[in-house]
Order: C-alpha cells, then structure tokens, then sequence
C-alpha cells in the first residue's frame, strides 16, 4: 500500500484474488494481507468508494485538513493526502508504537471544524465506505481515527494473511525476534492465514497474539512445513479453533490426523498434501462427529473413504467438496449419497471417473441439494441433466463446466427447473444458440456463465436480453462477443453486469 506522504496515495489492489496490502509497520511486519468472501465480493473490496458528503460545507475552503468538502466526492485519495506533521511517523499495528500523530487539538482549522474531523460517531458512519485496503491507509491519519478504524466490526469477515518473513524482525545482532500482533488483537480477528510457516513459527504465533489461545475460530495453513507434532501441538493449544484448513502440506502424516483432531472442529479443507488418502478419511470419520463441512482435494482417495462416514455425520454434514479426486467413482458415489443424505452442497468437480449414472445416484438420493459442481467431469452427458431436471427440484446453482458432452438438448432438458439462480456452462464447446433458446423462459436465472463457448452467434447471444432479471452474465472468450453486442446489452439490461 502507498505511503500517504508520497504523490500516489491509491493502494495497489490485488481485485483478483481480493487480497489487499497492509502498509510496512514499525514494528517490523513488513506486510500482511487480508482476504475476504467470494471473488464478486473481494472485487468489490477493491474499487474506489463512492461515499455520502456527510460533511459540513464550511469545510470547502480548508485543502489542509483531512476531510474534504460538501462540493467533491468523498474520497481515499483526498482522506489519505494529509501530511503528518514533522517528526511524526505512520501507526503501526500496535496502538504502543510508533511516533506521536497529530492529535485533535493539532489539528488545522477552528475549533468547530478539528472537533467535526474527530467526531466519533460522525467516523464510525463514513468508515462503514471504504474497503478493508482504504481502512488500512485511513487507520494511519491520525490517532483519533485509528482509535475508531480499530473496533473490531470494521474487520469482520477478513482473514490476515502471513508469510513467515513477515513474522520476524531482524535484530542488529542478526538475531530474529517474533513481532508483535497486538494490533491484530485490538480488531479483534479470529482467523489468520500463515504461509510457508514451521512447528517452531507456529509455537511462536502461540505464544504471541493474546487471543490464540481461545479468540481463534479459524486457521489456515498454506505450503507450510508442519508435521504432525506441530499439528498435534497446535490443535491442543488453540481450543477455540473449529475450522481447519491445509494446503500444500506434505510434512504431516495420517497418523498426525489421527493424534490431532478433536470433536470441537466443524469445518475442515484439506488440499494439495500428498500424504492424504483413505486412513485420513477414515480418522476424519472418527474424530469429528460434528463435522458440516468437508473440502478434499485428495488424488489417492478411493472408492473405499466414501463408506467411512458415520450416522452421526450423516446428520450434522451439509457440505461436501471432492475437488479432483481422481479415483472416486460411481461405487464412491453409492457410499457417498448413502452415508450423507443431507448434503446440500456438494462438487465433483474434476473426479473424472463419475458418469451419468453417478448422477442419477445423486439426484435421486440428494433431494436437498442446492449446488452442485460436476465442472471438469467430461462423461457427464445431457443424460444426467435429465436427472437432475427430474429430481432436483431445489437446486439453485449448477456448474457443468468443462464437460464438453453437453449439447443444446441437455439444455432444453435444465428450462424446466424453476429454483435455477446461477448456471455455468464455460466451455461445454458443444452448446448452440438453438440451445440458448431453451433458457430464455427461465425467469429464476441471476448468472449465467457461457465463457469459452465457440459455437455461440452475435445473434444467438442478443436472445439473451429476454432474461430481464439477470444480474450477470459472462460471455469471457466467447467469438460472437462483439463490442456491437455489449453496447446493445447495456442498453437493454442496464441492471446485469456483463463481464466481457
């Protein structure tokens, strides 16, 4: 993020992968990031503000002070250019550190408008504008405002992302000190993202932010050399811990699952760790009996995991995510809807062995289901789209993407179901504007996906502006897209953001 001293007072954004920079601090943490919510939402935490002048016109004259005027928007880039006086430097992440800033009574102007520019609950309005990136920079304008950017409901939701350089100061010695995450603590968040860190950084993490012990709901672990004494270690200090998440750790084995996991943990992903296969299921099984969410990317899981999960989760598990788990098949599938009757969610995505008939198991099993993700199955024909039309009466979002047997009657089979609000059908290279016409009478429809769809017309595409209600659509790599097209789109569904 830029310093507010320079010209360029717009913090880089990072809009596709919502993870938005926290200025390099005093006390060493060079910097961390902050991610929040689905990819819509994280591109949104990245746009400019659009805020209500709240502010007093007698204000307009005065280009020193760091509130801006009745007469121009209220903006980051206008809040965010104030000097601080000399000697003063930026806060850091502790309310201890860092130089003095410029108090109210220091503050230019008169009376009435220094006290306007600190009003609190004036502050705690406005600040509910600006994205978690713009807080980041306004935190740093004075000690008044930070005091009000610092209440922890302006940080609900985000999740602080740490790399192991960031946790450490280098002495003059050249020794490694553990920075302080005091101003973590003060906003209050419950869940942290550390990536590539060791057993020994995570102890350290531990001992250092005064709500690991209890305050900690959430913990990711990203590309990180834990094993299963540091998991072990880990899970039995942090008691507050219920959703779990590791990716890209290849240290820790079943057996550190197995001495692990307790019964508090509700929500647990685990991706991308090559030790990982049916014994891990089996003790997930076992160990967690309130499990209601369960994301796997695993390639050795078989057949065989499926048929581990208990009653008692069969009860208590609504979500289910087998991302490219190559080995499962329609036997796992019969485990699965057996074991799990009460799935609302579920993805197959990329477990290529699952067929049709896999999916007439789901459909007729899986009458809860409100999303479902078959993207990247290429044996998935129109076939399973008649199921699902047949069965699947509440289901609100499909994805077929990448299965590319799909034709214009699969679609025509899908304009039946009424509960449809979102369906992606990038790539199925096989979908036609015939095809299109079959989705004109779904007024339920809010997105749709056509991405990569080759086939598509400039005319068959224009059909669309039939579907009033719909909110966005996606027409990315598509060569019918043409600017012609767009213009007449924005004229005729002014309220669907089309992504070109």
């Amino acid at each position: 993020m830029s310093n507010p001293r320079n010209g360029d007072t717009k913090p880089p954004c990072l809009p596709r992968n919502g993870l938005v920079k926290i200025p390099t601090q005093p006390n060493g943490l060079g910097s961390a990031s902050i991610t929040k919510g689905t990819p819509a939402v994280k591109n949104r935490l990245c746009q400019p503000s659009s805020v209500p002048a709240i502010l007093s016109p007698a204000l307009a004259h005065r280009s020193d002070l760091p509130i801006p005027s009745l007469a121009s928007p209220l903006s980051l880039a206008t809040l965010a250019s104030v000097s601080s006086p000399p000697g003063a430097s930026l806060v850091g992440l502790n309310a201890s550190e860092g130089s003095e800033q410029p108090s109210p009574e220091r503050l230019p102007g008169s009376p009435s408008e220094r006290q306007l520019a600190v009003d609190e609950k004036i502050l705690n309005r406005l600040f509910w504008y600006f994205s978690a990136c713009e807080k980041c920079v306004l935190a740093q304008v004075c000690k008044a405002w930070r005091r009000v950017l610092y209440q922890p409901k302006f940080w609900v939701g985000l999740t602080p992302v740490l790399h192991t350089k960031e946790l450490y100061n280098i002495l003059p010695g050249g020794e490694k000190e553990f920075v302080s995450l005091q101003g973590f603590a003060v906003r209050g968040f419950d869940g942290f993202c550390l990536v590539g860190v060791s057993d020994l950084d995570i102890c350290e993490f531990i001992d250092n932010y005064p709500l690991s012990k209890k305050g900690v709901k959430s913990m990711s672990l990203k590309r990180s050399t834990i094993t299963d004494a540091g998991l072990e270690v880990m899970l039995e200090q942090m008691q507050g811990v219920v959703r779990l998440e590791l990716s890209g750790c290849n240290d820790f084995t079943e057996a550190g699952l197995w001495s692990s996991l307790n019964a508090r943990i509700t929500a647990l992903s685990v991706s991308d760790c090559i030790n990982v296969a049916d014994d891990a299921i089996a003790a997930i099984s076992q160990l967690l009996p309130n499990l209601t969410e369960l994301n796997l990317q695993a390639y050795h899981v078989t057949d065989t995991a499926l048929a581990y999960f208990t009653a008692k989760q069969g009860y208590t598990t609504h979500t289910l995510r087998l991302n490219s788990c190559w080995e499962i098949t329609n036997h796992g599938v019969v485990n699965m809807v057996h074991s799990l009757p009460n799935l609302s969610v579920l993805s197959l995505s990329g477990c290529s062995k699952v067929t049709d008939d896999g999916v007439e198991l789901v459909a007729e099993n899986l009458r809860k289901l409100r999303s479902l993700d078959l993207s990247w199955c290429p044996r998935i024909t129109d076939m399973a789209l008649e199921y699902i039309a047949c069965d699947l009466h509440k289901l609100e979002e499909l994805l077929l993407d990448r299965c590319v047997r799909i034709t214009d009657t699969g679609l025509s089979y899908l304009s039946t179901m009424s509960s449809l609000r979102s369906l992606y059908l990038r790539w199925c290279c096989q979908v036609q504007d015939f095809g299109l016409k079959h989705l004109l009478g779904m007024g339920s429809l809010r997105l749709l996906s056509l991405a990569g769809c080759p086939l598509l017309t400039t005319t068959g595409l224009s059909g669309l502006v039939q579907l009033q209600d719909l909110e966005e659509l996606e027409l990315t790599n598509c060569p019918g897209a043409t600017p012609e097209l767009f213009k007449y789109f924005s004229q005729h569904l002014p309220c669907c953001m089309v992504i070109e």
